[in-house]
């Protein structure tokens, strides 16, 4: 049989629902990857180039948007942020299937760029559980929980243009949920049948 493309799977969410514990326990398994993001801004103590970024000056990023080379980007506090089309695109003809921690906008952009790509949303059990959480984290104060409550509602509104949707609110349901989605993507029929016939065909010939 012919080597199956990999799948690009974007999961988002707002601050607090949990996605990135969902990413970390989806990447265990085998045939999983992880996109790194590509950045202008410099590393912070402990993080390693081509692990939790790629780190670049902002000419070589610019040079990589001209070239069309982002999935998706975006200015966050003056720094540029993108995911590389070329890495993902590598590792999807490997067959691997590639995993996308982003925000709900930079999903959206993806699904544009890759209409193939697969998108999952994160949702708290309820705003009141989300904002219990995030003053749990003990890191941000009362003005900043407020804004992120009211960033979450706007997301929220756009699960409309997400394929998947997981309630989050057992991390073991939500992750095993998660699983079975990109399960049941790898056995979908794809547009493009005609390798899966070829590879019948031949060997039928060879009997």
């Amino acid at each position: 049989m012919s080597r199956k493309r990999g799948r690009l799977f974007v999961i988002s969410g707002p601050s607090g629902t949990g996605k990135g514990t969902v990413c970390a326990e989806l990447l265990k398994e085998i045939g999983n990857e992880f996109s790194v993001s590509m950045t202008t801004r410099g590393p912070r103590e402990g993080e390693v180039d081509g692990k939790d970024y790629y780190f670049v000056t902002r000419e070589v990023f610019i040079e990589n948007i001209e070239a069309g080379n982002f999935l998706e980007h975006a200015n966050v506090f003056d720094n540029l942020y993108g995911t590389p089309k070329d890495m993902v695109l590598n590792r999807l003809e490997r067959g691997r299937n590639v995993i996308l921690d982003i925000d709900v906008q930079g999903g959206l952009q993806v699904k544009k760029a890759m209409p193939e790509a697969v998108l999952i949303f994160i949702l708290p059990p309820s705003l009141a559980e989300l904002r219990r959480r995030l003053e749990g984290r003990g890191t941000e104060t009362a003005e900043k929980i407020e804004r992120r409550l009211g960033q979450a509602l706007n997301e929220i509104k756009l699960i409309g243009e997400y394929d998947y949707y997981i309630v989050n609110d057992n991390i073991d349901e939500a992750v095993a949920l998660a699983k079975s989605i990109m399960a049941a993507e790898a056995a979908r029929v794809p547009e493009a049948v005609k390798p899966i016939i070829r590879d019948y065909e031949n060997e039928s010939k060879q009997k």
